[in-house]
């Protein structure tokens, strides 16, 4: 059994060693493709219908999902493609291409609903508050079925909690639906539609937002944010087989697949690299969850040669594997 890895700085996802596209199941994305692409349908009536800004801009939004579901779905089934001569990482990136186009997606239709919403508050538009309700209510109730789908799968790939934050927004938006629909219920405020539809697109935004973030940080090659790289440097210096350390580099594939790779100065010059390199990976393995190692063993450079950290450069090398 691995030991518990007490990384602080976590943020998004748990970490699990072993995780692959093939460990993702598509089946809760399958589910809520259909769940979501059939009641797309039904709000976008019940907005014509009703002649709710709200609603159809939670219909606009739902579209968005289903093309989000959609893509996030054909994500995974290309991300098991094994690599080939001219992509040797193989196609885990098409995951985090995926999270990032879904984010685009949000954004756009923001920008939509915002204009529109612009135009209903200038010139305040009849609304049918018997369907707006009654068709928020479901959608409610179809959104909430679907973020308990989607819960568990969301936490396995950043493409998959791209799809979860559509849905959550969906959620959200069918609230703003609801609670719209009985403020002009009761009051007669009908500027309180367009009211709702804004403040959907501004909880779109701000779920979205730290999702883009993450994507882009990971397109980058940055250091995964639950890594102390710094730790990293104490942790390979501190062997008694090490005398230095340079060019160490960590980024991601997706947010599960971490690669590292370093060069090592030996202590020994007549020392047998191979046991260096084993035992460096296995304590990147055993101690911070990374498999994926590159180490390159070299000769201590001469006598004024010191243990000392070293400023991380930008990575150029490939990987290899554990085993």
């Amino acid at each position: 059994m691995r030991p518990q890895y007490p990384f602080a700085k976590l943020k998004y996802m748990e970490v699990h060693c072993t995780h692959t596209p093939q460990s993702i199941s598509v089946r809760p994305l399958l589910l809520a493709l259909i769940i979501t692409s059939g009641f797309m349908v039904l709000e976008f009536v019940g907005g014509i219908l009703s002649g709710s800004l709200a609603l159809l801009s939670d219909a606009g939004h739902m579209l968005t999902d289903t093309a989000a579901l959609g893509l996030s779905l054909s994500a995974v089934w290309l991300a098991r493609r094994p690599a080939d001569p001219k992509r040797t990482y193989g196609y885990y990136r098409i995951e985090i291409l995926a999270a990032l186009l879904n984010c685009v997606f949000l954004w756009v239709m923001v920008f939509f609903i915002f204009r529109e919403a612009f135009q209903r508050l200038t010139s305040p538009t009849e609304v049918n508050v018997q369907v707006m309700m009654l068709v928020g209510t479901i959608g409610l109730f179809v959104n909430v079925t679907s973020i308990y789908i989607l819960h568990t799968a969301q936490k396995e790939s950043l493409n998959v909690r791209a799809a979860f934050l559509h849905v959550l927004g969906d959620a959200l938006g069918s609230v703003g639906v609801v609670v719209a629909g009985a403020i002009i219920m009761f009051t007669g405020w009908t500027v309180a539609d367009p009211i709702a539809g804004m403040v959907i697109g501004v909880l779109i935004l701000y779920s979205s937002w730290g999702l883009m973030k993450e994507a882009v940080h990971i397109l980058l090659e940055g250091v995964p944010e639950h890594i102390d790289i710094d730790e990293i440097r104490e942790e390979i210096l501190s062997l008694e087989c090490v005398r230095n350390i340079h060019d160490l580099h960590i980024w991601t594939l997706t947010p599960k697949v971490v690669l590292l790779t370093v060069h090592v100065i030996t202590e020994d010059e007549e020392a047998d690299p191979d046991p260096i390199r084993r035992k460096i990976r296995d304590l990147m393995a055993e101690r911070f969850c990374i498999e994926h190692t590159t180490i390159q063993i070299e000769r201590k450079h001469g006598p004024g040669d010191e243990k000392k950290p070293v400023v991380r450069q930008k990575n150029t090398h490939s990987h290899e594997h554990r085993h």
